[in-house]
């Protein structure tokens, strides 16, 4: 401290370690996240050939892990070390970088509004590419698998998307045996069905529209996403509200810490040169008045 001393403000130890221990359940958990995707990849063979990364038609649903987790990581990192060690300039980075977040989460959330028609398009052009490499990764198989079953959907809009497929198209050549059919995801389920039946969307477009109803989901995923957010609107808000709320606490509690810090450096007085004491505030008075 080389004998500076300081006196009257203080730095709040309630916003101190509030800060540190909500950012280091961020810390860790986006640590568990990077090491669940590298994990993952691990399994996949791409940290041995990093080139594979690129092969991949469609996402690669580790890449989400990979990125919210790294995400996560640098603010957590940045809160906790910033707050224990009351380093302003963490402080001031975590504060940014997360209102940064908030204002592309407000732009994309204006855009999509604004802008529907065609964040619908894209939509439909993100499955038909994760479509087409189905069979390319397991990963993004089970992803696909999930978001047909859950709302109940096959295809972008409709069962005929799946002819994107090399796997599943019609065409005379395709030599596979899904050939025309579609999958397992897609079929209506018997609930008194215990074991999953894969082979149930097995040459299931070669039959009539009217009989393939009977064993598939007609419907497409985009329209049954858009009646899901039609339905859950509230639900969606107020997560969304929830996150943004969340965010502005943090700006708001960082920055505090920051003011605290600084205002408990400007208040540092050094020790006079002559005698290693502190002036008496009279004489600091005086100093500046015949100054």
């Amino acid at each position: 401290m080389s004998g500076n001393q300081y006196k009257g403000n203080e730095v709040s130890c309630c916003i101190k370690y509030f800060i540190f221990g909500f950012n280091i359940l961020f810390w860790l958990l986006g640590m568990a996240l990077v090491g669940i995707g590298l994990w993952a990849w691990s399994e996949k063979g791409v940290l041995s050939n990093i080139s594979s990364i690129t092969d991949l038609g469609g996402l690669d649903p580790v890449w989400l892990f990979m990125v919210v987790g790294a995400i996560m990581f640098i603010l957590g990192f940045a809160g906790c070390i910033g707050a224990l060690r009351e380093n302003t300039f963490l402080l001031k980075f975590f504060s940014v970088f997360l209102g940064i977040i908030f204002f592309l989460e407000l732009t994309t959330g204006i855009l999509a509004f604004v802008f529907k028609d065609w964040i619908k398009d894209q939509l439909n052009l993100f499955i038909n590419n994760n479509i087409r490499a189905y069979r390319d990764d397991i990963d993004l198989q089970n992803l696909i698998d999930f978001t047909q079953e859950y709302w109940e959907c096959c295809g972008a809009f409709g069962a005929d998307d799946w002819n994107l497929n090399i796997y599943f198209n019609c065409t005379d050549g395709n030599p596979s045996r899904e050939k025309c059919g579609v999958p397992f995801s897609c079929c209506t389920k018997d609930p008194a069905e215990d074991v999953i039946n894969t082979q149930c969307g097995y040459d299931i477009r070669a039959k009539p529209d009217a009989e393939q109803k009977d064993y598939i989901n007609m419907k497409g995923c985009v329209p049954q996403f858009e009646k899901w957010l039609q339905d859950n609107l509230t639900l969606v808000a107020g997560i969304f509200i929830g996150v943004a709320l969340l965010q502005i606490f943090g700006i708001c509690l960082a920055q505090n810490l920051v003011s605290d810090i600084e205002a408990v450096r400007a208040s540092w007085v050094p020790p006079s040169p002559s005698t290693g004491r502190i002036p008496p505030p009279s004489s600091r008075k005086a100093s500046a008045y015949s100054s």
